[in-house]
């Protein structure tokens, strides 16, 4: 979540919106486009802007949302009755489109034994259709890199890649350093528009160990990393361990816990992803 309050927007605002289309980009991502009578009025911050996705459960006959009152939205929210109170989570705008009012929203398909998405909101999307509504409350970015880093490492397993697409397309060209990204299949790997100064290392799980937790490889590969010197900045995001042993890891390797962004998006015990 997005601490620092310039990251964040002065009056956090709900937009509602309706399902364009719904696609599988990769095995392992799905993409739902969305579109909204005001969404041309969304402030894209670029990088790793996310919010609060809103979406009506399959045993709901109608989707209930009252207005939510910005940075207030918590309180109403949970007055709902629980029985039509539509799911919540937390989710990065994949692109935006602002001449036609789009936003693209991607979401990691992970499958039971039968083959079957799990999830509340993985279900969701993959069943999605034209029409389906759904409302996102804007939350801002937490991407928070310092004007004089010496260079930038971003890590992160499956659920951090539609904020690591975002953040390199988003940095400077100038920018030097590596992003670590690690995907469960090599079908998972996608282009980064990245600038020429940062290095892509693809951490593909199936070509280490296909049972192993997410986000283990990545940890790894960041360990096995060299910091050219305590100027720079990293951002470490999934998975619990990951992005907890992340940080440990690179503030005993010198870099000072004010350049180092980490988010646990998820716990692998508790299989509950709490951000996206």
């Amino acid at each position: 979540m997005a601490k620092t309050p310039r990251l964040m927007p002065t009056n956090p605002r709900l937009f509602r919106a309706q399902v364009v289309r719904s696609v599988r980009l990769t095995p392992s991502m799905h993409r739902v486009t969305v579109t909204g009578l005001d969404l041309h009025e969304f402030d894209h911050l670029g990088y790793d802007h996310w919010f609060r996705l809103f979406v009506q459960l399959p045993h709901q006959d109608a989707f209930e949302l009252p207005e939510l009152d910005g940075a207030k939205w918590w309180p109403p929210f949970l007055a709902i009755p629980e029985a039509v109170r539509p799911h919540c989570a937390n989710y990065t705008v994949a692109a935006h489109r602002q001449d036609v009012g789009e936003l693209d929203i991607d979401f990691v398909v992970h499958t039971g034994a039968d083959g079957a998405p799990e999830g509340r909101a993985a279900i969701w999307a993959c069943a999605a259709q034209p029409g389906d509504e759904l409302a996102v409350l804007d939350q801002g970015r937490i991407f928070d890199c310092p004007p004089d880093a010496s260079e930038v490492l971003v890590v992160a397993e499956e659920t951090g890649l539609p904020g690591v697409v975002g953040i390199a397309a988003s940095l400077p060209r100038d920018t030097v350093g590596r992003i670590i990204q690690e995907v469960p299949t090599a079908a998972d790997v996608r282009d980064l528009d990245a600038p020429a100064g940062v290095t892509v290392t693809w951490v593909v799980r199936e070509h280490e160990d296909p049972s192993a937790v997410p986000g283990t490889a990545a940890l790894e590969e960041l360990r096995r990393h060299t910091l050219s010197d305590d100027r720079g900045y990293a951002f470490v995001v999934g998975e619990s361990t990951l992005a907890t042993e992340g940080r440990r890891h690179l503030h005993r390797a010198g870099l000072p816990k004010s350049r180092i962004t980490f988010s646990g998006f998820w716990k692998h015990e508790a299989k509950i992803r709490v951000d996206a």
